[in-house]
């Protein structure tokens, strides 16, 4: 997908100035004069995946779109609750949960030196915090290579919140199924993937206030269905997204399948029980490729199976001048009104 084509190159050039990989022909340069040159791009690299705004082929989406996401964000603040720091107070209020977990990526330390890993790694972070923050995810907590997020907050409509969760999380597991490893093929690395918890709890499941101490706190959720966000993660098949029982009410599609429908997981249609209060939570696979393909800003190409953004095209109005067509039209009557 041509919105995470900075994100692929920044890697690109992360492996290319790899000694270990052997990418470098070191007798093109004196030792003096390649590490300088290995130095002065990982540095590059390295800056631009501190960059708090989306590399420029991922602002093309927010261009299109319209968008106006909050890049200033502070890791495990939500702006929303965010008086609550420092309190011992508490509010009930709804809240998307997304737990993205990044698989695989220990084994690229076989093939590559550890600067170029942190490049690798920092660069697939970035493409998820990105994703998250243009469809008004709030990053909540950092956790290695993967994250958990938040999606909703005061004043938001919650099914319009939970759409964007979903669309945020299926546009980063097509990055990573198809764009990284298409890249990682072709260096014989074939174990990245992605897996991906999601759960909606509601006002009066969900708890917000201050844990921890001091500097050493954030503003997080006590709630079930934050659990139950990183506990269907684990559930997820590689490159997939499970999602709870409160999303489906939610957000209706044709796009759920009770995890139960797989083979060998006849046992796993509910992901929390309560027997005695009879409380059965369904825990669903989502299929994010039918949910990009419904969005009218998607684009299939029918030959390949891949999907892009479409572009609008230019709404160009021309000056009337049907004085100027009357001769024309004349001649070709009964056209001419």
């Amino acid at each position: 997908m041509d919105i995470y084509q900075s994100y692929v190159d920044n890697i690109k050039s992360a492996i290319a100035n790899d000694r270990k990989s052997g990418n470098i022909n070191l007798s093109d340069f004196s030792g003096v004069r390649n590490d300088f040159q290995k130095a002065e791009t990982r540095t590059r690299l390295l800056s631009e995946t501190k960059q708090v705004t989306p590399l420029r082929s991922l602002q093309s989406i927010v261009n299109e779109l319209g968008l106006h996401p909050n890049f200033n964000q502070q890791l495990g603040l939500h702006p929303d609750f965010a008086s609550l720091k420092g309190t011992d107070n508490i509010e009930k209020h709804y809240i998307h949960s997304m737990f993205i977990d990044i698989k695989g990526s220990t084994s690229l330390f076989r093939r590559y030196e550890p600067e170029t890993v942190l490049v690798i790694t920092n660069t697939i972070q970035r493409a998820a915090i990105h994703t998250c923050m243009i469809f008004d995810g709030y990053i909540q907590r950092l956790h290695g290579d993967g994250m958990f997020v938040y999606f909703g907050g005061k004043n938001q409509d919650r099914a319009e919140s939970a759409k964007r969760c979903l669309t945020a999380a299926s546009l980063f597991t097509y990055f990573v199924k198809n764009d990284l490893k298409d890249l990682f093929s072709e260096q014989g690395i074939e174990t990245i993937f992605t897996r991906i918890g999601i759960d909606y709890g509601k006002d009066e499941d969900v708890v917000w206030a201050m844990a921890g101490m001091a500097e050493i706190s954030e503003v997080t959720t006590c709630s079930l269905h934050t659990s139950l966000a990183a506990k269907m993660q684990m559930h997820a098949i590689s490159n997939g997204i499970v999602v709870g029982d409160n999303i489906k009410s939610l957000v209706p599609s044709t796009f759920y399948s009770p995890v139960c429908n797989r083979p060998g997981k006849e046992n796993n249609r509910y992901i929390f029980t309560i027997p005695e209060e009879s409380f059965y939570y369904t825990q669903y696979d989502f299929d994010w490729m039918g949910h990009l393909k419904s969005l009218d800003y998607i684009t299939t190409n029918q030959l390949y199976g891949t999907i892009n953004l479409k572009r609008r095209v230019p709404n160009i109005i021309f000056p009337k001048q049907s004085d100027n067509l009357k001769p024309i039209a004349a001649q070709s009557n009964p056209y001419l009104k």
